[in-house]
């Protein structure tokens, strides 16, 4: 070994003792011929101490010595004189008086300097990621995951589940998002798909009789990417026989409160995760995905204005749909570009506007007067609108209301976007708070326009809730699933549903989708056939881990907890993949590509078109 000891495991406990160190140069400061080098290895930091005359090799050696060299040390463990002690490092106490020193390779200049954190350039901490691993910041997010994954397993062990893997190499379905898809060699035109999820194995899984199953695992999913995407991810996927949803989210609830309790220090939360319908998120929040930190909430004021001459108003009442905002408090301070800001953000969600209202001055809300009212629409306002409006959002003087008139879809994208933002612009937002809630009663189906047809809101394996089975052949619409998502901060972590278990009930769901029996047997035979040998009731989640630890990371993208991720475009920087391959790579897998210059113009008549 060429270390007796980690750089971070020396103690008071060691001074006298002669050790052996070796890692790489964090930092060198020369004091009168005085060398001290903060040597780090993966343990931790230690101050090494090369004084002049002690060490044969120093005039030769120790002057070229620069940040991350690597270095092997020989020295005496020593106490820090009184008052020279750094209590941010764990070994502050000792130095390491040094006798020998060994330059096991030396090093370029790094392209950014590892031992200060600054604000790096994306493309730079991509391509030099092994070297952005070596910074504090990002060393600590990459332990922090093994630790959260290796909870997890403890955990599940500890409650009878088995870790059982999966087939990566599996059967394009027509479900989700994007397949990658692996061409094979020995069956020519014939392709395997990479999963997005292990859904159908799990339940296989299910029918073998292990009634818990889990795995962390990779899944892959070819779709835009953003902050919390990446083309390949890991999930946290369980499974379990002769359940309920109570049953499986309060396991998950409990393993994320363990979490919570050992990782999620200076943080709080709630002890106990409440439930919200799918309906009533949608209604006060706008969204799936509420977050609950502040208040804030969508209120319908269409009866204020049945019968108004406002005919924004009146012609989206008209057209079915509805009024409805929100009391922002204090808003009436806002500017004009904050408020011309909200009208942008609404106009790209789709609505065509907002109407904003300032409610001025002292004294109780009844006593308002046309002049305390500032609105682009004050005219087409009177004041007995405006009071109702604020009895209903219980608004005071001093507030603002932001009206939106559309369908529920605009009306809850746009209120959604202005509710968030306007709790940024408050500093209503408590960034140490994690606040969980799960949402149930998902819409089984959502209507594709564009396909003129159902699509599964979650997965076509999710069973419908059971008094919603008689809406199957009359009003797919109306039918809600037994689905859940668990949810922090605005951020789904997690989702899952109890399943369907039956054929008879699989191939219904499957017409309903388009899918017509022949199709189902061809892609799904293997699942539909195992139904009928004795499939138990069954139901699961998946979780984002990736998603899960930047949570408790406090990070906002997942690539900051992710070792080696892709760019926004699924462009790996460190190795430069996708990559072309070789004519003979491709003559293997019996494909043939058009040129790139081909590829090109195409895309350019499309773009045109």
């Amino acid at each position: 070994m060429l270390k007796s000891h980690g750089c971070g495991e020396i103690r008071l406990s060691h001074v006298g003792q002669k050790v052996q160190l070796a890692g790489w140069v964090h930092r060198r400061r020369d004091h009168g011929g005085v060398t001290f080098i903060d040597l780090r290895d993966a343990s931790g930091r230690v101050q090494v101490v090369i004084r002049p005359g002690v060490i044969s090799n120093e005039i030769e050696s120790i002057a070229n010595i620069r940040d991350e060299y690597v270095l092997m040390v020989v020295g005496e463990v020593h106490a820090r004189l009184e008052g020279s002690q750094n209590t941010d490092l764990s070994t502050g106490d000792i130095e390491i008086k040094v006798e020998e020193v060994v330059v096991l390779n030396s090093s370029e200049t790094p392209p950014f300097p590892i031992n200060q954190e600054i604000t790096i350039t994306e493309a730079t901490r991509l391509q030099y990621r092994y070297l952005d691993l070596r910074r504090d910041r990002m060393t600590s997010n990459i332990r922090l995951r093994h630790k959260v994954i290796k909870h997890i397993r403890d955990f599940l062990d500890g409650r009878n589940f088995i870790e059982i893997e999966t087939p990566v190499l599996g059967l394009a379905t027509p479900e989700g998002a994007r397949d990658y898809l692996v061409p094979s060699r020995v069956h020519p035109g014939s392709f395997y798909a990479l999963p997005q999820s292990p859904q159908q194995w799990k339940q296989l899984l299910m029918v073998s009789g292990f009634e818990r199953y889990f795995q962390i695992v990779k899944c892959y999913r070819d779709e835009d990417l953003r902050a919390d995407r990446q083309p390949e991810f890991t999930q946290l996927d369980l499974e379990m026989s002769f359940v309920n949803e109570s049953d499986v989210m309060q396991l998950n609830e409990e393993l994320i409160i363990s979490l919570l309790e050992k990782y999620a220090l200076g943080y709080k939360w709630n002890s106990s995760f409440p439930q919200m319908t799918y309906a009533t998120a949608m209604e006060k929040y706008g969204t799936d995905r509420p977050d609950l930190r502040y208040g804030l909430e969508i209120n319908d004021y269409s009866d204020v204005f049945q019968d108004s001459d406002f005919k924004v108003f009146s012609s989206a009442i008209e057209k079915g749909g509805r009024i409805r905002g929100i009391v922002v408090p204090g808003g009436a301070k806002f500017s004009r570009k904050t408020l011309d800001h909200f009208i942008d953000s609404a106009r790209e969600a789709g609505a065509g506007g907002l109407i904003w209202i300032q409610i001025n001055g002292t004294g109780l809300i009844e006593e308002i007067s046309i002049d305390d009212i500032k609105s682009p629409a004050v005219k087409f306002l009177s004041v007995d609108e405006v009071i109702q409006l604020a009895k209903i959002g219980n608004a005071s003087r001093g507030d603002l209301v932001i009206l939106a008139a559309d369908t529920d879809q605009i009306t809850s994208k746009v209120l959604d976007l202005v509710r968030r933002d306007a709790a940024s612009k408050l500093e209503l937002i408590d960034s140490k708070r994690l606040d969980f809630v799960w949402i149930t009663e998902f819409p089984l189906f959502e209507w594709d326009s564009d396909e003129s047809r159902w699509s599964a809101t979650h997965h076509l394996f999710t069973a419908p809730l059971d008094g919603d089975k008689k809406y199957l052949d009359s009003d797919p619409s109306l039918v809600r699933s037994r689905a859940y998502d668990v949810v922090c901060n605005g951020q789904e972590i997690g989702g899952g549903s109890i399943r369907i278990h039956k054929r008879e009930d699989q191939l219904q769901v499957l017409g309903l989708l388009g899918i017509s029996e022949e199709d189902a047997d061809e892609k799904f035979g293997h699942m539909l056939n195992a139904f009928e040998f004795g499939a138990p009731p069954h139901g699961g989640i998946a979780w984002g881990m990736d998603r899960t630890v930047a949570l408790l990371a406090g990070e906002h993208d997942i690539r900051e907890v992710i070792a080696f991720p892709k760019t926004k475009s699924a462009v790996d920087l460190v190795t430069g993949a996708p990559a072309n391959v070789s004519e003979n790579q491709l003559h293997d897998v019996h494909i043939s590509i058009d040129s790139i210059d081909e590829i090109n113009s195409a895309n350019d008549i499309m773009e045109e078109i």
